[in-house]
């Protein structure tokens, strides 16, 4: 079983946590951007994972279990604000037409 330093978790966190930075910032489709703050999350993750592998703790694996519970949360609200507003008959998941929404 290949072993991975430190630096390698935190290169790969950093790929990722950029990768997503990016899916926010381009994308505009609002359920894209959900997939992409999930795949920041999980770089975060990944840095605790990591972090607590390297100092032998297990605080890591708590850190990494509290986020995970949170990328679940934040999935569900947002897909329920996400077909709140479609059932509400806006026609595109697009987010910069966030302005047009009434009452």
């Amino acid at each position: 079983m290949p072993v991975f330093s430190f630096n390698d978790t935190l290169l790969l966190a950093t790929i990722l946590f950029s990768v997503g930075l990016a899916g926010v910032l381009i994308r505009r489709n609002m359920l894209f951007m959900l997939m992409s703050l999930d795949i920041m999350l999980n770089a975060a993750a990944l840095v605790f994972v990591g972090a607590g592998a390297r100092w032998h703790d297990a605080a890591g694996q708590v850190m990494f279990l509290l986020i995970l519970a949170l990328a679940a949360v934040e999935t569900a609200v947002g897909l329920a604000i996400i077909l709140c507003l479609h059932g509400r008959g806006r026609p595109t998941l697009d987010a910069d037409t966030g302005n047009l929404l009434q009452g």
